[in-house]
């Protein structure tokens, strides 16, 4: 959902968890007894008060569900039988993942020279 500062917090070289939804990791680290059964409220301290679930006008459960249904490319109507939200918060959500999409993707490299990192220039380079 785009809920990490982009080149702050969310820039990393490695993301082992990165493809999970919330409550996966949630339940996963309660399962494993690492978290208690009910883990601290998710902010990013902005202002007093502030939740992500408050913003986002809805608990994370419901929020995975949502992505859960738009990842495996379910029409509207399918995600909302299966989760019991209405169509303008669904469209909300797919809205709010799209305008989001430039923090999950690499920043562009203009090409001034022969091959450009990433998408040309695939042959590791290692020297050692």
């Amino acid at each position: 959902m785009g809920y990490f500062t982009k080149y702050g917090d969310g820039g990393v070289d490695f993301q082992p968890l990165g493809d999970l939804y919330k409550t996966q990791i949630i339940n996963w680290h309660v399962t494993l007894k690492s978290l208690p059964d009910h883990p601290k409220t998710t902010y990013a301290g902005l202002w007093l008060g502030q939740t992500d679930e408050k913003e986002l006008r809805m608990n994370y459960a419901t929020l995975d569900m949502i992505l859960s249904g738009l990842e495996l490319k379910m029409q509207t109507s399918e995600i909302q039988k299966r989760t019991h939200v209405n169509k303008e918060q669904i469209e909300r959500i797919k809205k709010m993942r799209r305008t989001s999409q430039h923090k999950r993707r690499s920043p562009l490299i203009r090409r001034l020279g022969i091959r450009t990192l990433v998408l040309d220039w695939r042959s590791p380079v290692q020297e050692g």
